[in-house]
Formats: structure tokens, C-alpha cells, sequence
């Protein structure tokens, strides 16, 4: 078999990413409400009056958050892949998964309200 290399590789890699993305937007709802907040802060965060490492910070967590719910949803697809019976450890893989996401919009809740508020 042989490797892919080169600008051969990044495209492939690419259209990966392509193909991830667009699985993420079609079968993820809580992806979908992510990209809609996406689309209202970051045009927000740069239109603020805010300091360019403000910006940054305001709008890294929510990518932050998209990126995490990806994995969140790569984690569940994985689970459901191996079997539809109820084990303790694949309900704990999804939990985790779960609180990861939970836990980055908390995080980006607090660097907005930081930022703007106090």
C-alpha cells in the first residue's frame, strides 16, 4: 500500500475535514446551535470595542467549544458503533464526553462575561 505524501496527503486530509464538519452539521443538533452562536459572537467580538488579545480571547473559547463538541460526537459515534447494550463504561465515555463540552461553554460563558461586565 503506499503512502499518501505531500500536497496529495493535505488535500485528502482536507476533504476529511470536509466530510467531518459536514457529518458534524447534519446529524448534530447541539453542533448546529454551537455554529449558530459561532456566527452571532465572532461577528460580535470583532465589532466590540475591545483589545485585540480581548478579541482573541472571546472568540477562541467558541471554537473552542465546537471543537470539543466534534470530539464529544466522535466519542458517542464510536460507543454506538461498538453496541446498543447498555455497559457502564460506554454511559461513562458519553458522560465525560458530554461534561467536556459543558465545561468549555462554561468557560467561554465567563471569559465573555469577564471581559464585557467586570
Amino acid at each position: 500500500m503506499q503512502k499518501n505524501t505531500g500536497l496529495k496527503r493535505i488535500i485528502l486530509a482536507t476533504g476529511y475535514s470536509t466530510q467531518g464538519l459536514t457529518s458534524a452539521f447534519k446529524h448534530e443538533a447541539a453542533f448546529r446551535q454551537e455554529l449558530l452562536l459561532a456566527a452571532i459572537l465572532i461577528p460580535l467580538a470583532c465589532y466590540l470595542d475591545v483589545s485585540q488579545i480581548e478579541r482573541i480571547l472571546l472568540i477562541a473559547p467558541v471554537f473552542l467549544v465546537m471543537i470539543i463538541e466534534i470530539i464529544n460526537s466522535a466519542i458517542e459515534a464510536v460507543v454506538d458503533r461498538i453496541g446498543s447494550e447498555h455497559h457502564e463504561l460506554a454511559g461513562r465515555a458519553k458522560d465525560m464526553g458530554s461534561a467536556a463540552v459543558l465545561i468549555a461553554l462554561i468557560l467561554s460563558a465567563y471569559i465573555w462575561i469577564e471581559i464585557l461586565f467586570l
